[in-house]
């Protein structure tokens, strides 16, 4: 089956951390077990927003009359190309808006972070009546725009040049799949407009080291040629930094963890060859600095098959 887009939002989520307070939200994700195939082009707009009102303080959970309601809203580009049946490059770039309900914090908006993953199935195969697909991602993300990063909750990204490897594992028997995957994220130093900060301990710099992100994924449903229906359960944990004091505004290099359940969808349009529609829903269950934060997104693809056009320029040629 043709994967719409398989992208790596993980750079869009990280990067977007405690401003959108989720991971993955805003699309079908790299953590799909669908390929793109040879020569073919998937691209389309996807939009979504993120709220939160209660969000954990370290592990206190409370709300903030000076924040109000925080929501994030993204539209972005996306696309997924086939260099092979087994092998595809995706990309995004998201425009964020971010704003309070309450309080004198001055909404943020903005051309986000560019992100392209390599997306690679190395074995495909059957297990009895079962089939078994084992994939590797790498994906990079980094800053378009020279935003303000020390500002959240309300800054568009962390600012960070960010590497991530994943390894995910698909199980489908008939109709019915289970997908499992692992991550790592590796991020640069960032530097903020400030020559000094107070994290556990004082820094006269202005390089924030950021900590490593894991994330752990599972997602299991239906899928057949008309899509897929399926839960999802994901987890991402910090490893390293420190918690937000009391009623200070949270800082880059936060420990910020989360566990987050909700379902996604893809709808493939039977008349129109190549139209898809894709959607999700997520909430966050618990959590540790990070917002109780409720996502949607929705979009729809177009797949162009270049394949096709270059087979019909050879029978051209050849029947001149």
């Amino acid at each position: 089956m043709k994967n719409i887009f398989g992208l790596a939002l993980k750079g869009i989520a990280m990067s977007t951390a405690f401003a959108a307070m989720t991971i993955n939200s805003y699309a079908q994700t790299d953590m799909d077990a669908l390929m793109m195939s040879k020569n073919n082009f998937c691209t389309g707009l996807m939009l979504g927003n993120s709220s939160w009102k209660n969000y954990w303080e370290g592990t206190l959970k409370r709300d903030n009359l000076n924040l109000g309601t925080v929501s994030s809203n993204m539209i972005g580009i996306m696309g997924n190309y086939g260099i092979k049946d087994n092998l595809n490059l995706l990309f995004s770039v998201p425009y964020i808006s971010n704003t309070a309900s309450s309080g004198t914090l001055i909404g943020r908006k903005g051309i986000q972070d560019l992100t392209l993953t390599l997306k690679w199935m190395p074995i495909e195969t059957s297990i009895g009546k079962a089939d078994f697909a084992l994939y590797a991602l790498g994906s990079y993300s980094t800053p378009l725009t020279n935003y303000v990063k020390d500002y959240l909750p309300l800054s568009i990204g962390l600012g960070s040049n960010t590497v991530m490897g994943r390894i995910m594992a698909d199980y489908q028997l008939g109709n019915f799949f289970t997908t499992v995957s692992a991550a790592l994220f590796s991020r640069s130093n960032v530097i903020i407009d400030r020559n000094a900060y107070y994290t556990t301990r004082m820094h006269y710099t202005n390089q924030v080291e950021m900590p490593t992100v894991s994330n752990f994924n599972v997602r299991a449903g239906y899928r057949s040629g008309k899509g897929y229906a399926e839960a999802i359960v994901d987890v991402m944990q910090t490893n390293g930094g420190f918690d937000i004091s009391r009623n200070n505004m949270p800082f880059l290099s936060n420990q910020m963890n989360a566990s987050r359940v909700g379902f996604g969808f893809k709808y493939n349009f039977g008349k129109v060859e190549g139209l898809s529609a894709v959607g999700n829903a997520m909430y966050t269950i618990a959590g540790r600095n990070m917002g109780q934060a409720t996502s949607i997104s929705a979009g729809v693809f177009y797949i162009l098959d270049f394949s096709k056009s270059s087979n019909n320029q050879n029978e051209s040629n050849e029947s001149k």
